[in-house]
């Protein structure tokens, strides 16, 4: 019976060979697959091999036939993913602050399931985890499930939240206060998860880290209906410069020339640029005034600028000036 249930593996096992031990630069010819399926006590022959090759292709896979000395060998052609693919989800993983080491390496772990042993070694060499910082939160992963569970099921969810001291110490923030809100959207900004919700103890819209959540458990009450102001508030806030709130305004904002591709990458190709001068040029874009923003364009110093409105300008004044006042 063992002899007919291997046989009955036959066409399985051959698959997970062309995944893990085939690819472009690696093939595999009929002789050595029927070598490979004895070794697991599989019977096979060379009439059947190519009958089962023929099969795993008319099932989708992308099996290519190319010379190993006058042999016919095969590879498995095309995957889920591209190099270049794994690669970047790679290297996202491995970069992420939001996860931990040991998750990131269980991620990077399935990630090299996806390509060939070979390239699987490859990516490993491409991608550093140990040197980059990390979260130590194992429990994030819970409160992004009972999260997504609220706002699936459009139910409120109660979490405690928690800060760190000047000591580096975790403390629950208001003496380890239920938070009560109602989920809308997860975000992901500056490595980093938050959740956007309502808050029912500040009666707004409000954003929390979501590393920093803890005891996070799904209620049987439904979550507040949102007023369409309030739904354009929980808009504003999946951008980090709605994170700490600001009043939504179009701002004219002037910019040297040079800073054209950081001003593209912030506010996209569909912006309209006018010349200014030789060396500048201004858009109109509407913004959330937040201390996220000024942080944002007080960076590029006198090459970026607020033109207009008036109490704009004015803002961006108030702001420089309380930063001045920190080092008199």
């Amino acid at each position: 019976m063992t002899g007919v249930s291997r046989q009955k593996q036959k066409l399985l096992t051959m698959k997970k060979l062309f995944e893990t031990k085939t690819d472009e630069k690696h093939t595999i010819t009929g002789n050595r697959l029927i070598e490979i399926l004895g070794d697991y006590g599989i019977k096979a022959e060379r009439k059947t091999i190519y009958d089962d090759i023929k099969t795993l292709c008319d099932s989708g896979m992308d099996i290519e036939i190319t010379k190993d000395g006058h042999s016919n060998a095969y590879y498995l052609a095309q995957r889920l993913f591209q190099d270049e693919e794994l690669y970047v989800l790679a290297d996202a993983v491995a970069s992420s602050r939001f996860l931990t080491q040991k998750k990131s390496k269980e991620l990077l772990k399935k990630i090299q399931s996806l390509t060939s042993e070979h390239k699987a070694k490859d990516l490993r060499r491409m991608v550093y985890v140990s040197n980059r910082t990390k979260t130590f939160n194992e429990q994030i992963y819970y409160a992004i499930n009972s999260i997504q569970e609220g706002i699936f099921s459009g139910l409120e969810i109660h979490f405690k939240y928690y800060e760190y001291t000047v000591e580096k110490r975790k403390q629950l923030r208001h003496g380890g206060e239920v938070y009560t809100v109602s989920p809308y959207s997860l975000v992901w900004e500056n490595d980093n998860y938050y959740l956007v919700c309502y808050c029912e103890k500040h009666e707004k819209i409000c954003r929390y880290r979501v590393d920093r959540m803890t005891q996070v458990t799904v209620t049987d009450i439904p979550r507040k209906e949102l007023s369409e102001e309030e739904k354009t508030e929980v808009t504003n806030r999946q951008t980090i410069y709605g994170m700490y709130g600001g009043e939504l305004m179009t701002l004219q904002l002037q910019f040297d020339n040079k800073l054209i591709d950081v001003v593209m990458d912030r506010f996209g190709e569909k912006t309209i640029c006018h010349k200014n001068s030789d060396n500048t040029f201004y858009i109109n874009e509407e913004v959330q005034v937040a201390p996220t923003f000024w942080g944002w364009l007080f960076q590029f110093g006198s090459q970026a600028k607020v033109l207009g409105p008036e109490r704009a300008v004015e803002m961006a004044k108030d702001a420089i000036s309380d930063i001045a006042d920190c080092y008199k």
